[in-house]
């Protein structure tokens, strides 16, 4: 959909009231969404109001750091210092948390230190609600309801105040916690109902640029402006606004974000959100929210197997976000959690999503020509370089073979030179063909996990290079993706540090954590050779040889006087499915004599990793690739090599699911008693474990023996 389109569609939404809208005749999916799903324990994930892949993140903040509350809300805390427009869903990383806005009165005048004294309210989670589109809480300390909800670029508040004279609505651009710091504030007030200005912070994001406009439904009466100064420019604007308030009397709060300019997020508010009625655009997000739920469809299955199915569809939607304003000439997309999301989620959004995705393609390809590689990890529109390998390349290659739009010239160029670069010790692994733990000076080092990322992402730029003719390039990355086997220890059979003398590491045990594998350890990257599984299995000693091993993933325990890194969560053996190396590791049964073994290790993980409580993830969410991970599996279907097209099978969760694609048509996955063979597609026999991206966008029918 074209962006003018999306935005006539939102407005035509958001300018009728509820009941003059036609609802859909099906089950409104929506109602299985609880975004408490991941707030406790360690899926760092928020509660609050978006739209899917929008730039604004309503959300309440705790305003204590840590890593529990990385996301700014943490389900087993009791207060919230105020409810602020940006957030990361599920990352390790404690940064945004921009333009923080907070309701308060005279009834009440407590500061906590551990939040740096600013002004909060005891909540109960009695008096709390969330669900796609919308957020209310109770402030039980003043007696003011918050209701947020949300457009692609607005955030929309409505507080209900007692009765008061001193109710006051604050926003605070000196706000920040965890590693968010802001550098330059401005805020000013165009007119009683008019606030505009901008937030300039450092932190992940380190020159993060977030301009924005505020709308208030009343004039205040009157105002408090404060800011502190360093060097030379002011880093913490705030500004009280005093309002006198009748019993249940409501004011709605419209903040209109844009990473460019004021200007621009004068044009978002615009286009967005003209008026204040907020019912109006709580329906219309939820209708948002409806109508990408409603792409899949499923039948059977427990009220508690469709809600997490249904959270899990929804949070595979909060990242990427837009970063670009109405009138730009293409949309653009940020926070790419890459490392993550080229495993499950990208493969995901190409069957969903597939106007998305030629969308986050050419983000990609922005990124690049600003750059001159492509995208690591960003956000913001900033490069954080966090985490390894360049792991746009394979999302651009598979996006390149499903046919999804892009500049193919420019989109070869940025994979080819994004591989050639000589940092983030790429140099070494062109020079040596692994990258030695010995020269490896990076803080990091990741030595092993590096060379085989780096290894497999060359088979990708290979395969794009063989389908243009550019056979020379061909030749030399197919070279580079066999790199894996010089770090192949045949005595051990696992993946091991080697120095630049060409020496493995004498000292070593593939149970530790060390520094030589990117959060895992010589068992969980054991099996990352997706390029080339069937190499894999013969260097491990053949097919036997390989079933036992993956048998041992599965079996072996840890012992009591191991020490588990924070990321080593959800374990079964030694498999983890809290952290992403693991997470195709189950479905490698194929390549055994027992492939029955994928279905009996996938739905394990699926009951016992997943649960409809607060704590119901069992790692960091990380921006949509565990919760596509799960919505890829219930299907019974799941990406092994991320850029081959292959969707490898497992049996579903549900006894029927339909895929209601872009394209018009759809692909049912369905399990029958009485079905004639163990897999049919489209009544016909399937004599293979997967099938492919093809088969399924031509819509049709995917039939397994229950």
């Amino acid at each position: 959909m074209k962006p003018y389109l999306y935005l006539l569609a939102f407005a035509l939404v958001a300018c009728h009231s509820p009941s003059e809208q036609k609802e859909p005749a099906t089950e409104q999916l929506t109602n299985y969404v609880n975004p408490f799903i991941g707030t406790d324990g360690t899926g760092n994930t928020y509660p609050g109001a978006m739209t899917p892949f929008g730039m604004v993140q309503l959300s309440p903040d705790i305003g204590i750091p840590g890593w529990d509350r990385i996301s700014g809300y943490f389900y087993p805390d009791s207060i919230i210092t105020g409810f602020s427009h940006t957030h990361l869903s599920g990352t390790g990383a404690g940064d945004l948390y921009d333009v923080l806005i907070m309701p308060t009165n005279s009834r009440f005048n407590e500061h906590i230190e551990a939040n740096n004294h600013l002004p909060f309210s005891y909540f109960s989670h009695k008096h709390e609600t969330a669900t796609a589109g919308y957020y209310s809480v109770d402030l039980l300390s003043y007696g003011i309801k918050a209701e947020l909800t949300a457009t692609p670029r607005v955030g929309v508040q409505r507080y209900t105040f007692p009765k008061d004279e001193q109710s006051k609505i604050t926003v605070d651009l000196g706000y920040s916690i965890n590693w968010d710091k802001p550098t330059e504030t401005y805020l000013k007030v165009v007119d009683n109902t008019t606030l505009e200005g901008y937030r300039f912070s450092t932190g992940w994001a380190r020159n993060q640029k977030v301009y924005f406009v505020i709308k208030l439904s009343k004039p205040f009466l009157d105002k408090e402006f404060t800011e502190e100064k360093e060097n030379g420019k002011a880093n913490r604007s705030k500004m009280v606004l005093r309002y006198a308030t009748g019993d249940n009397e409501t004011i709605v709060v419209k903040t209109a974000l844009s990473m460019h300019s004021i200007a621009g997020a004068y044009k978002n508010m615009e286009a967005e959100a003209p008026h204040f009625a907020f019912d109006d655009y709580r329906e219309a997000a939820r209708n948002l929210w409806e109508r990408q739920l409603q792409k899949i469809t499923v039948e059977g299955g427990t009220e508690e197997q469709k809600t997490i199915f249904y959270t899990m569809l929804y949070q595979s939607m909060l990242a990427p976000n837009l970063f670009s304003d109405v009138d730009a000439p293409e949309k653009r997309y940020d926070t790419f959690s890459l490392w993550d999301t080229f495993r499950a989620a990208h493969p995901l959004y190409t069957l969903l999503h597939r106007e998305a995705s030629a969308d986050f393609i050419k983000s990609f390809l922005a990124h690049y020509r600003e750059n001159g590689t492509l995208p690591v990890w960003s956000m913001q529109g900033g490069e954080t370089n966090m985490m390894i390998g360049y792991h746009a390349v394979p999302i651009i290659v598979d996006a390149y073979f499903k046919n999804i739009p892009m500049d193919i010239p420019l989109a070869y160029e940025a994979c080819k030179q994004s591989a050639m670069v000589k940092e983030r010790e790429i140099d070494l692994y062109q020079q040596y063909g692994y990258v030695p733990y010995d020269l490896d000076k990076s803080g990091e080092n990741w030595s092993v996990s590096k060379t085989l990322e780096y290894a497999y992402d060359d088979w990708c730029i290979a395969q794009f290079a063989k389908s243009l003719g550019k056979e020379q390039d061909a030749d030399y990355f197919a070279k580079r993706a066999e790199n894996w086997r010089n770090l192949f220890d045949k005595k051990t059979t696992f993946f091991r540090p080697k120095d630049s003398k060409g020496q493995f590491i004498k000292l070593f045990n593939p149970k530790e954590y060390s520094k030589y594998f990117c959060e895992s350890n010589a068992w969980h990257y054991r099996w990352f050779v997706p390029h080339n599984i069937l190499g894999l299995r013969a260097a491990m000693g053949g097919v036997n040889a390989f079933e036992q091993k993956l048998d041992s993933m599965f079996t072996l325990a840890v012992t009591p006087d191991e020490k588990l890194p924070i990321f080593s969560t959800g374990m079964i053996g030694q498999y983890v499915h809290g952290n992403e190396p693991s997470h195709h590791v189950a479905y490698l049964y194929h390549f055994t004599n027992h492939p029955e073994k994928v279905s009996q290790r996938v739905t394990e993980i699926l009951n016992t990793q997943y649960k409809n409580t607060s704590d119901g993830h069992c790692g960091n969410e990380d921006c949509g690739q565990m919760s596509s991970w799960y919505v890829l599996s219930t299907l019974g279907l799941y990406p092994i090599n991320p850029a081959d097209s292959r969707y490898y099978l497992s049996e579903p969760l549900f006894d029927k699911a339909t895929l209601h694609l872009e394209n018009g048509k759809t692909f049912t996955i369905e399990k029958r008693k009485d079905s004639k063979a163990k897999t049919l597609l489209n009544d016909k026999p399937l004599n293979r474990g997967y099938i492919t991206y093809e088969e399924i966008i031509a819509g049709g029918r995917l039939e397994f023996k229950k």
